[in-house]
């Protein structure tokens, strides 16, 4: 088992996932299934893709029935083709039926954003900027949503409001002010915490650095604007740049020399990779 279900304790999630699908019984099955028959059944990818979510896959078989077995052939981050199979299911027929749809669920979307992170992230190559998440993730899927995109080949930002300072347009209406929200920013966090800011446009990067921003975050300015502002920046801070970010404008902002770009495309607008379990047969 993989770091995400070792360190995340993700096991109360996918049973909360689990009870969503059978509150009381599988009645399909159990009305065609009277008792137990051991049989198999295919992981079958239908498009090109990269996978993520194997482990937690599995790990789906094993909470319904700790007898299951569940062969892999690839690992998190392989890239895989249409018609390859990637994995093999064994166990009680019943349980591969009833575990089917959780399994895939998880595994198809989790696999969806990692391939849509790896397609983005490659049109960052041979420049300096990473590629990170946002907080804009499904309820009670970010363990798995924010993984998908490392494994992908992104990197997270903050995972949750605990995590880090990231003053937005409401904080600083908030405080009173950009210099008023940095100076109470610092006071209250560690000085080992990093203060992030959020600005619009030249005047607000001005101050922001006079404050003593560690992070700038320019959002949903133009072009022009925010060379102007890494220009202006000059290493005084890092520079990270957000809004309406797709495959389609990411290579034209990383020419900009922004640190970092943040998309919170790779979770709420990735599609899932198409995957299917097939060919179920009695052993």
């Amino acid at each position: 088992m993989n770091t995400i279900t070792m360190s995340m304790n993700v096991d109360g999630l996918i049973l909360q996932a689990l009870r969503e699908d059978i509150t009381s019984e599988d009645i399909t099955t159990n009305a065609i299934m009277k008792k137990y028959q051991e049989g198999s059944v295919q992981l079958i990818c239908k498009q090109d893709g990269v996978i993520a979510g194997l482990p937690v896959f599995e790990r789906v078989f094993h909470l319904t029935d700790p007898k299951t077995e569940v062969f892999l052939f690839v690992e998190d981050g392989a890239e895989v083709k249409n018609g390859q199979q990637i994995g093999e299911v064994h166990g009680d027929i019943r349980v591969l039926l009833s575990a089917e749809r959780t399994a895939l669920n998880f595994l198809q979307r989790m696999s969806g954003i990692a391939t849509y992170t790896h397609e983005s992230a490659k049109l960052l190559e041979g420049t300096k900027t990473k590629l990170l998440d946002t907080r804009k993730t499904t309820p009670n899927m970010r363990v798995f949503e924010k993984y998908a995109v490392k494994v992908g080949g992104g990197y997270n930002h903050r995972y949750n409001l605990s995590d880090g300072v990231l003053l937005k347009d409401n904080h600083i209406a908030a405080a009173g002010g950009i210099t008023q929200a940095i100076n109470l920013a610092k006071e209250y966090a560690s000085f080992v915490r990093k203060i992030e800011i959020e600005v619009e446009n030249m005047d607000m990067v001005k101050e922001a650095v006079e404050a003593g921003a560690d992070i700038i975050m320019l959002d949903n300015m133009s072009i022009d604007e925010m060379k102007e502002a890494v220009a202006y920046i000059n290493g005084r801070a890092l520079t990270e740049c957000s809004g309406n970010v797709t495959k389609e404008t990411i290579k034209d902002l990383a020419q900009i020399g922004v640190d970092y770009i943040s998309s919170g495309a790779l979770t709420h607008s990735a599609p899932i990779l198409d995957l299917s379990l097939k060919n179920l047969k009695a052993v």
